[in-house]
């Protein structure tokens, strides 16, 4: 693999680590926030004090917390109810998922005849639709050129160089046969 290819990747390496940190720390800010635990998930002695009057016949444990009328209303939630909830949230993220740019082709090229070592590249980067983006660095002795082109369904309303075309084609038979 060469250097260039390497720092590139470790580029998008760290972004994606910086990203994962970000919501690690907003997560542990949320679960230190009691104010944004659900009833559900709190302690007994958390829960709203009753503020009617016991009517006669009933019992209530000292200590415990009554429940109020829309809280009486809800049913509580059982496992199965979490898993359902929990399968639903997996299948949303799973559907947000496909539309991140998680696909990457990279092609390396002598753009010049009188530059060698490959130092030319066109990568490509789409979702699972094969929306997203192909960025192009050309590189010369004495200049470098930089494009980047929109993709919608594995093409570009741009004209694309050969290497474009290929990098672009190189994901959409990685990609497509998963979809179909």
């Amino acid at each position: 693999m060469s250097p260039t290819l390497a720092g590139l990747i470790g580029l998008i390496a760290l972004l994606v680590a910086t990203l994962a940190l970000v919501f690690a720390i907003q997560a542990l800010k949320a679960l230190r926030n009691p104010t944004a635990v659900p009833a559900r998930h709190k302690p007994a002695e958390q829960l709203p004090q009753a503020t009617h009057r016991q009517t006669p016949g009933t019992h209530v444990k000292p200590g415990a917390a009554a429940l109020t009328e829309p809280e009486r209303a809800a049913k509580p939630l059982t496992v199965k109810d979490d898993l359902r909830q929990l399968h639903k949230e997996v299948d949303a993220l799973r559907g947000e998922l496909g539309h991140a740019l998680r696909h990457l082709a990279v092609v390396r090229y002598d753009a010049f005849g009188d530059v060698g070592g490959r130092l030319s590249w066109s990568t490509a980067l789409l979702d699972d639709l094969g929306n997203g983006v192909v960025l192009t660095s050309i590189n010369g002795r004495s200049d470098a050129r930089s494009y980047a082109k929109d993709v919608r369904e594995f093409v570009s309303e741009s004209k694309l160089s050969p290497e474009e075309a290929e990098a672009i084609e190189q994901l959409r038979l990685k990609v497509q046969p998963a979809t179909t």
